[in-house]
């Protein structure tokens, strides 16, 4: 065979950089950057030559396997589905629905096939107890864009590529690539904004790879953020700074924010904060007096104490300071495939609070429950306990806090299966494993990422190589568990199996190809005669079964993306005239397609009730009024732990690439000189760090890039514990930081879980084994 070269995607973080493989036979020769690809322009980071290894990993699972004692055995992919749905029926009929749980990891954003058809799956299930990476990573923000504007997925992102000032808060994008900012060579970019007489400020506990390249770097309490937002805030209002631009007109609250930041000058803030209170009155100033501005943040604020209000706050700052729906400030994409429109026409925008969950009472959003009690659940035992566990590409116990209660939870479950590529720390306890085809053997489209990207573009890439004989897709392996979990009785079997045939007609290609048709570039109206001409092509439709012919229906809209193109085709005329953007011109587009920078859209994108802006939802007002002033930890050993990125992880799986964990071992904790004399610590030396749930040692590396007070460890790690095989990560295993993570220390609001900020005693381990 002759050497070829295959445009894609990188799918292992949320950059999307561009890629140029070069394959033979098979096999990978090379892998760079795609410098034709519109968003990423030739860069590529370390994590892209790696899937190469995960392609050809051995540890990978190719087959479905089931737990016999110590071992597994490979079964037929017929008997495994057979097993899976009659063990979690079982369960239901027996406990209630709500016995069954499930838990989805953050891969399963990258993978759009698992996306299109997760949806209809956990409609099947009709289970509560649903948790996701989104209570670890995102869930403050999203429930501040359901309260401020009406929908939890119309993200506002940095107009990076045209901005004039850039604050980075509690966020490392040049380690991250962007974090629901897809930015890819976000070193570039800062420079672009430097070299045109922009300003870059990092406001982080860490003086981080991106504080590296800042123009300026401010140490920070981790937790605080929000009292930081609110002194600026002050400085607006109080300097009459305030600028709402075209937002006026329909922007509710201002009054009322005005007096909540009239309680926080700069000083109060400085004394919370650790700042000192002419920096924070300097930053305020000098955003207010550049051209256009930004304020940006992440997991640094959104998983920290407070993280709700400091999630609310920062999207009021922009809209106070004028940079809201503006060139240069936070911006809405127009993506092809857009979940906000989808989510609009179908009718569901997001919910929070409409249930609680059973043991700690924390409020439920978008039908999920926070993962901080996901163990809780498991254990407690009464109505509702969950028995019967079902994870997606997730590993809660190293992800989840308290890590080790949570590895306890699943060894004592009636039942577990695992849709994975591995065993791992959270998949050994399976009985059933079900593993889906490889990141280089499906294709790869990016619903997610394009719809908070700096700039509007799309892409699809084919599969590079033929999946292996006798293999399945994710999306397939959840329509057959979604078939026979819906397949209860004849009629109910019936509906079942005509939704199958539909779903395996339009597969994920198809289900694209529909929502790019109903979004602004495609043709909405065309599409919805098509889509009505599919469905009556279905025998059911004669009109003999109307019952059969509801339930096929019913199950139809348990797919966001078929939910909308039923509601367009009842609705004829309402789909939009676009250019008649379709899945095969997108396709022919191997680089990709460049669809323009963002454009200012409001009030069109607004869902709320009234069609305006709430800048103060009372929920928001009233957790301000209930939060206690910030204390800043005590002298005794006790200091503050937050994570840490790097460019050559994201995933625990990373880990078992040789390519992405070589060189000097990145499991160490960083400390800062004058705590680590205090507390008689030395470089290199182990250090133990503990809390109420439990202590890990590792290695100390004294630094003067840490805040005093603070302690930092990277995320994922904790490889050695009976049963995983993941024969590289075992090699340097690591510790969980997660096993020292107290779970019972949350977001009051939403049961966000606190990664970064949690209070840990921390010492030498010498001086504490020999005590």
């Amino acid at each position: 065979m002759t050497e070829s070269t295959h445009f894609r995607t990188c799918n292992l973080c949320e950059a999307m950089c561009g890629l140029e493989i070069r394959h033979q036979d098979g096999r990978v020769l090379s892998i760079k950057g795609d410098d034709n690809d519109p968003l990423s322009r030739g860069h590529i980071c370390p994590k892209a030559v790696a899937l190469q290894d995960l392609h050809t990993d051995p540890d990978r699972l190719r087959r479905p396997v089931r737990r016999n004692g110590d071992d597994w055995e490979e079964i037929s992919w017929e008997e495994a589905f057979d097993i899976v749905a009659n063990r979690l029926r079982e369960s239901q009929q027996r406990y209630g629905n709500d016995s069954v749980g499930v838990y989805i990891g953050n891969p399963t954003a990258h993978n759009h096939g698992a996306l299109l058809m997760m949806l209809p799956f956990l409609a099947a299930l009709n289970t509560r107890n649903r948790y996701s990476a989104t209570s670890l990573d995102q869930l403050p923000q999203m429930v501040a864009l359901l309260e401020m504007l009406g929908n939890q997925a119309l993200f506002p992102i940095p107009d990076l590529d045209r901005t004039d000032y850039f604050l980075i808060m509690g966020t490392n994008p040049v380690a991250s690539n962007g974090s629901i900012m897809t930015a890819p060579d976000i070193r570039r970019r800062i420079r672009d904004i430097q070299a045109r007489g922009g300003k870059v400020v990092v406001v982080d506990p860490r003086r981080t790879e991106t504080a590296a390249l800042a123009d300026a770097h401010h140490f920070i309490r981790p937790g605080t953020d929000c009292w930081l937002l609110l002194g600026m805030l002050h400085c607006l209002f109080r300097d009459g700074a305030d600028n709402l631009r075209h937002l006026a007109d329909f922007t509710d609250g201002l009054e009322a924010l005005r007096d909540i930041a009239r309680d926080c000058p700069p000083e109060r803030a400085a004394e919370l904060t650790g700042m000192a209170a002419e920096t924070i009155e300097a930053l305020a100033a000098d955003m207010a007096a550049a051209p256009s501005a930004v304020a940006y943040g992440r997991v640094g604020i959104s998983s920290a104490v407070n993280s709700s209000l400091s999630s609310w706050l920062l999207y009021a700052f922009n809209i106070v300071n004028g940079n809201f729906d503006r060139e240069g400030g936070l911006m809405f994409t127009q993506p092809a495939l857009d979940i906000p429109a989808l989510a609009q026409i179908g009718g569901e925008t997001g919910g929070f609070d409409r249930w609680r969950s059973r043991v700690k009472g924390l409020p439920e959003f978008g039908g999920e429950l926070p993962t901080v009690t996901l163990a809780d659940e498991i254990l407690t035992e009464g109505e509702g306990q969950i028995r019967c566990m079902v994870t997606h590409a997730g590993n809660p116990v190293l992800s989840c806090p308290d890590g080790r209660r949570l590895d306890k939870a699943f060894s004592g479950l009636d039942f577990m299966v695992s849709i994975d590529l591995y065993i791992n720390e959270t998949t050994r306890h399976a009985d059933i494993i079900l593993p889906p085809t490889g990141h280089l053997e499906h294709a790869q489209f990016d619903p997610l990422f394009h719809l908070v990207a700096v700039r509007n573009t799309i892409k699809f890439s084919p599969a590079l190589f033929a999946p292996p004989a006798d293999s399945r897709h994710d999306w397939q392996i959840l329509l057959e568990l979604n078939t026979r979990l819906n397949a209860r009785d004849r009629g109910t079997s019936i509906a079942a199996g005509l939704v199958r045939r539909v779903l395996m007609q339009l597969g994920d290609e198809g289900l694209i190809d529909i929502a790019l048709r109903l979004g602004s570039y495609g043709r909405g109206a065309l599409l919805a005669d098509r889509f009505n001409r599919l469905l009556a092509g279905l025998p059911v439709y004669g009109g003999v079964w109307k019952g059969v012919r509801d339930r096929v229906l019913t199950q139809l809209r348990t797919q966001p993306i078929l939910r909308a193109a039923l509601e367009v085709g009842s609705h004829r005329g309402n789909g939009k005239a676009g250019n008649g953007l379709t899945l095969r011109k997108v396709k022919a587009a191997v680089h990709g397609i460049d669809l323009g920078p963002l454009q200012p859209c409001l009030p069109a994108r607004l869902i709320t009730g009234s069609g305006r802006i709430a800048l103060v939802p009372p929920r928001y007002a009233q957790a301000l009024a209930a939060v206690a002033a910030q204390q800043v930890p005590a002298e005794s050993g006790e200091l503050v732990l937050i994570g840490r990125r790097h460019i050559r992880s994201n995933n625990s799986w990373m880990h078992n690439s040789q390519r992405l964990v070589k060189g000097k071992p990145r499991c160490d904790v960083m400390i800062h000189p004058d705590d680590a004399k205090r507390l008689g610590i030395r470089e290199g030396e182990p250090v133990l760090l503990s809390s109420r749930v439990g202590s890990i040692e590792m290695p100390a590396h004294l630094t003067e890039d840490i805040m005093p007070g603070v302690v930092s460890a990277p995320h994922g790690w904790g490889h050695d514990r009976k049963g995983v095989r993941l024969s590289v990560a075992r090699q340097r295993p690591g510790v969980s930081i997660n096993d020292v993570i107290d779970p019972a220390i949350h977001d009051p609001m939403t049961g966000m879980a606190v990664l970064n900020g949690m209070p840990v005693q921390v010492a030498a381990a010498a001086q504490r084994k020999s005590a």
